[in-house]
């Protein structure tokens, strides 16, 4: 996030110099826009991130259009960096599921950590069902099959020899129940059947087993180029060097604590074992 903020910082810092250079003070140039005066100084210290109107009004302020596209060009950035799920989900779940398989092509290599949610490569049709459902009541969104169905077709992929997926979850991950029991049996049995693909390493972190680093929150790697970190409110593009080597480290970190093979297996088979057991005393 530190690399949003920065990024936000130094573009308001960009509107205060073209301002200070027209000789304008804050409230000048927020009555020639009609704008409340709070906005410029929220724009300026990276309070709040200008619109592409807002950033052509300032630069016609400040007669300064010649900066225009300069500037339109260091928003869409931070634009990119900082994606508001709202504005990604404008067109739609399934529109959104076409945008990441157009971005899974582009990748060879991919490297997931999931401390809570079965990676979307991993998900059956009736977990990301459940998943999808979410969107709906928090976003107004109704194509659920739709997106589904997208993102069934994403799993492909996972077939292609030219294509590598190192992917490691934690057992909470495997327990948590954000489905139906018989929804999330399917789901396990699935990872069983997907980390047997010569394309797929799957690793778990049992509770049990001593961390390196600290699960703190999800994130993928792309390649060696970007990482992208899922939060409730947006998704988090880093692309940064140190901020991809950081990642990078963080990632190799888990993977060296975490099981594989039949090891991983057993975890799985552990909590397909457990969840049976509870489902089996629930429907007597």
């Amino acid at each position: 996030m530190t690399a949003v903020q920065d990024a936000r910082a130094a573009l308001g810092e960009r509107l205060r110099e073209l301002r200070r250079q027209a000789g304008l003070t804050g409230r000048q140039v927020a009555e020639v826009l009609s704008w409340p005066a709070s906005k410029v100084s929220k724009l300026e210290n990276g309070r709040q991130q200008p619109t592409d109107a807002d950033i052509r009004g300032w630069t016609e302020a400040t007669g300064r259009t010649d900066a225009a596209e300069a500037l339109l060009a260091s928003l869409h950035t931070l634009e990119e960096q900082h994606a508001e799920w709202q504005r990604l989900l404008r067109r739609g779940m399934r529109a959104h599921q076409d945008t990441v398989m157009a971005r899974d092509a582009r990748t060879r290599m991919f490297r997931a950590f999931e401390p809570a949610v079965i990676p979307g490569l991993l998900q059956t049709a009736d977990y990301a069902r459940a998943r999808f459902a979410q969107g709906v009541g928090e976003f107004g969104l109704h194509d659920v099959d739709e997106a589904v169905a997208a993102r069934m077709r994403r799993q492909e992929i996972l077939y292609r020899a030219d294509k590598r997926f190192h992917l490691l979850l934690t057992e909470a991950t495997l327990r948590y129940a954000l489905c139906p029991a018989e929804v999330m049996l399917g789901q396990l049995d699935r990872l069983i059947a997907l980390a047997a693909l010569p394309t797929v390493q799957l690793g778990v972190l049992g509770f049990g087993t001593p961390c390196t680093v600290a699960p703190l929150h999800g994130f993928w790697l792309f390649d060696d180029d970007r990482v992208v970190v899922e939060s409730y409110s947006a998704e988090l593009t880093l692309a940064q060097p140190q901020e991809i080597e950081l990642y990078a480290r963080t990632f190799d970190a888990l993977a060296s604590d975490a099981s594989y093979g039949r090891d991983a297996r057993a975890i799985i088979t552990s909590v397909i074992d457990d969840l049976a057991a509870v489902t089996a005393t629930d429907s007597n």
